[in-house]
């Protein structure tokens, strides 16, 4: 009768209390470092986020030193600006707003006629000291320009009249209000042009015309004169204005000879900001 003797090993062998424990211990410990490791890795995302957030104030802040040195020196070159202006074209003009109106107060009380031309030059010497100051006003308080636009165009037009320059306006479109920036950007752009027709195209009448649409509003000013020589092509600091102030607004100006004579502005402003 033969009896098989079964061999223990110490890997069938029961843990011993010792064992559970060391087990229980590197359990612990494990879980302790993955404690450790989450905190560290909270504290180091808080840190950085510190970090960053630090890091943005400072550029904002570096940001709004620039723009107070840049609103400085602009504001610095606007009064400069004014300053010059003022010494330089306010006295001009006051000289020749009062010899205009001496000449028509002594016409007058000798009992002539006082001739059409003198009248103008009185009423745009007025005119002229009337926008000086308001861009003088604007200048030194960095304020929008206000009432000059459209509504000033009829008057424009008189002017324009008693200078020898005939002018009529025409509507297209329904006419309705404008946004203030357009509005004097039109207006400018009208006077700008009605000047050099005056200054370059000789006997001549001029077209105003004011087209409102959905999107944008155009304005196209023609003539009938001779306009600048042939050979001028450098373009003078009216027209370059006049583009400046369309492209500010988003639009653009075109200035050409018309085939049939005269010349021609258009300028198209966007009523809708881009």
């Amino acid at each position: 009768m033969n009896y098989s003797r079964r061999t223990t090993t110490a890997a069938d062998a029961p843990p011993t209390v010792d064992q559970v424990r060391t087990d229980r211990g590197w359990k612990r410990f494990y879980a302790t470092g993955w404690v450790v490791s989450c905190l560290v890795a909270v504290a180091a995302a808080r840190q950085w986020n510190g970090r960053v957030r630090e890091a943005e104030q400072r550029a904002a802040e570096i940001e709004r030193t620039h723009e107070a040195t840049a609103r400085g020196r602009a504001a610095e070159e606007r009064l400069r600006i004014a300053r010059d202006l003022h010494d330089s074209l306010t006295h001009s003009i006051s000289v020749v707003k009062m010899q205009a109106g001496v000449a028509v107060h002594l016409a007058r009380k000798r009992g002539e006629q006082v001739p059409e031309s003198l009248l103008a030059i009185e009423e745009a010497a007025t005119e002229a000291s009337r926008e000086l100051r308001e861009t003088l006003r604007v200048l030194r308080r960095d304020e929008v320009p206000t009432g000059t636009g459209l509504t000033e165009l009829p008057r424009l037009i008189a002017r324009c009249g008693s200078a020898g320059l005939e002018a009529s306006v025409h509507e297209l479109g329904t006419r309705r209000e404008l946004p203030a920036d357009v509005d004097t950007a039109a207006y400018r752009i009208v006077q700008e042009a009605l000047t050099n027709t005056s200054r370059h195209a000789g006997p001549a009448t001029a077209r105003v015309t004011l087209d409102y649409s959905d999107d944008c509003f155009r304005v196209e000013i023609t003539d009938d004169g001779e306009g600048i020589a042939a050979d001028s092509h450098r373009p003078g600091l009216g027209l370059i204005g006049m583009r400046e102030r369309a492209a500010a607004l988003g639009g653009s100006l075109v200035a050409y000879r018309r085939p049939e004579g005269g010349f021609a502005v258009e300028a198209v402003l966007p009523l809708v900001p881009r």
